[in-house]
């Protein structure tokens, strides 16, 4: 459930443009099943005296998931081992890697992770994150799993939150936000990304959404980094501007951007960079428009980069 007004107030609690969980009313709420110890009773397959590489592994649990009954076997054992090498899915890893053999502390790290999941532990809690549009979230029980359905309510209140400012209605106004139920803190988090501005309360009766949602609050990342200026683009504005000075004729710039930005630098550009040309926009795996594609025309005027 979201609330969002219009208002004045201040009685937020942010930190560097991030939301911080509020606490709302603490109670001793019971434990799910993943917050105790209870597990399904199933033996896993023991660990291979020899070495085995990530593509057998994977092959190998896959095959033991479906003999046990534990759903989407194919795709949680890919999780698993994807997790493992740092990356979010198997198609994204170097195939060559998939044909190595596993070293013993990966070896039995797969095992452990697995055999979790073998007790129907669901694999956002097996590897402990999972990802909500642009976030990489933090996951532990009993906090609930952020549904894939919610994200549709993101895209909902962004577009009707950007639509009224681009309009100009309400633009003096502070725009509040107010989530209730915010378990890890997916949807708030997701409105600050997108529109740093907003303010933001998220409530919850569990401390452990509470503390959940505090974690995924500090993203461990540099606040500065985040900070793009009030219309995200201060840091890309000032890129383009040098690009013309720095980049041959024909020179290309390419932008790895927030997904509702290569519409705003397309029109910047051509209002302010004659030199620089908005060549195209490009998809990430999500299908969400992610990369700016520019290129430097020809020119005859001169320039004198000063770097000091």
């Amino acid at each position: 459930m979201l609330w969002l007004q219009e208002c004045w107030t201040k009685v937020v609690l942010l930190n560097m443009g991030l939301a911080v969980a509020a606490q709302f009313q603490i109670v001793s709420g019971q434990k799910g099943l993943w917050g105790s110890h209870a597990v399904h009773s199933c033996s896993a397959p023991a660990l291979p005296a020899g070495g085995i590489t990530a593509l057998e592994a994977v092959n190998l649990w896959k095959r033991h998931f479906a003999e046990r009954g534990v759903t989407e076997p194919d795709h949680s054992s890919h999780y698993i081992i994807a997790y493992l090498f740092g990356a979010k899915t198997l198609e994204s890893l170097d195939q060559r890697r998939l044909t190595e053999f596993l070293s013993p502390e990966k070896t039995e790290q797969m095992w452990k992770l697995c055999s979790r999941r073998l007790s129907r532990m669901p694999v956002q809690y097996v590897i402990e994150e999972w990802d909500f549009r642009d976030l990489t979230l933090k996951m532990r029980p009993p906090v609930f799993i952020p549904r894939p359905e919610t994200e549709e309510l993101v895209e909902l209140v962004l577009t009707d939150l950007e639509m009224k400012l681009g309009t100009g209605a309400g633009a003096d106004t502070q725009h509040t936000c107010l989530e209730v139920g915010c378990g890890s803190g997916a949807i708030s988090l997701s409105l600050l990304k997108s529109l740093p501005q907003l303010k933001a309360i998220a409530l919850d009766q569990s401390q452990d959404a509470v503390d959940l949602t505090g974690e995924n609050a500090l993203r461990f990342e540099d606040h500065a980094a985040l900070d793009g200026g009030k219309d995200g683009l201060k840091v890309i504005k000032q890129i383009l501007t040098l690009a013309p000075q720095i980049l041959l004729n024909h020179g290309r710039v390419y932008l790895e951007v927030d997904p509702r930005h290569p519409l705003l630098i397309q029109r910047w550009v051509e209002a302010n960079v004659e030199e620089m040309h908005y060549v195209e926009t490009r998809h990430d795996i999500t299908g969400r428009p992610r990369f700016c594609i520019l290129r430097k025309e020809k020119s005859n005027k001169e320039h004198k980069l000063d770097l000091d």
